[in-house]
C-alpha cells in the first residue's frame, strides 16, 4: 500500500475515531469518515497487543493491507478508514479474512455498488461521540 494510501499519524486516527461511525462483524470493525480533500482513500489497521506478538500483529496488518490494496478499486474514494482487526481474526485463512474484510466494508456502505448505512437510531449508523459528552438533543435545544 502507498505511503500516500495510509493513515499514520495519532492525530488521524483520533480524528476518525471521534468524528467517524463504525461497523463491525466478529473479526473486524471498520470505522470510516469522509474527508473533504478529494483523493482516493487512506487506511489504518490497528492490530492490539492481545492478539499476539510483533510477529503476529504484523502478520496480520500486512494481510488486511494487501487485502485492501487488491480490492481497492472497489472501494469509495475521498474517505479515511480505519480496520481493527479482531481475535477471531487469527484464525482465518486468507481467503475467509478477504472475504470478512469485504462483508465489514459492505455493511458500512464504503464498497460502490453497496447501499450506505440510513440514518436511523440503530447504533451501527450514529456518529462516534466521546464518553461523558452530552446527547445531541432531538429538538435542537
Amino acid at each position: 500500500m502507498h505511503r500516500k494510501l495510509r493513515l499514520r499519524k495519532r492525530e488521524d486516527f483520533n480524528v476518525v475515531y471521534r468524528y467517524g461511525r463504525s461497523f463491525a462483524n466478529s473479526q473486524f470493525v471498520v470505522y470510516w469518515r469522509k474527508r473533504g480533500e478529494k483523493g482516493t482513500f487512506r487506511m489504518g489497521v490497528s492490530a492490539s497487543s492481545k492478539l499476539g506478538g510483533s510477529v503476529v500483529r504484523n502478520r496480520l496488518r500486512r494481510m488486511v493491507k494487501e487485502i485492501v490494496r487488491l480490492n481497492a478499486g472497489k472501494l469509495l474514494n475521498d474517505m479515511d478508514l480505519i480496520l481493527i482487526v479482531r481475535k477471531p481474526a487469527l484464525s482465518l485463512p486468507y481467503k475467509e479474512m478477504e472475504g470478512s474484510i469485504l462483508h465489514v466494508l459492505r455493511k458500512a456502505g464504503l464498497l460502490i455498488g453497496s447501499k450506505p448505512p440510513e440514518n436511523n437510531n440503530s447504533r451501527g449508523s450514529q456518529p462516534n461521540r466521546r464518553p461523558g459528552s452530552p446527547r445531541p438533543n432531538k429538538q435542537g435545544k
